[in-house]
């Protein structure tokens, strides 16, 4: 599984490295530092958010996973008759 809370913890380190770059970059008239700073601040604002995410929706996951993992043959049937129901509605013969 993943690692969420080193996950926060990193998101949170390049948010603030970015937040210092854009400074630095606002000051010194650097535009390129300044984008940098806020493409920072994106990605680690983005890694944090996916964090959340994930820890929200973790014990979905692992009961859908333990799902196919005990029950192989119904999951395959399952998504068998979903790819069938899919097929019908998109691929409908036209005569």
């Amino acid at each position: 599984m993943v690692d969420t809370t080193s996950m926060k913890a990193g998101g949170f380190v390049q948010e603030a490295k970015g937040r210092v770059k854009d400074a630095v970059g606002a000051i010194s008239g650097d535009a390129a530092m300044q984008a940098g700073g806020k493409i920072d601040q994106f990605g680690g604002r983005a890694k944090h958010e996916f964090a959340d995410l994930y820890d929200a929706h973790e014990s979905r996951l692992e009961a859908v996973t333990a799902f196919i993992q005990e029950r192989p043959l119904v999951s395959l049937g399952i998504v068998a008759l979903v790819g069938l129901v899919i097929g019908r509605l998109f691929f409908r013969k036209r005569g």
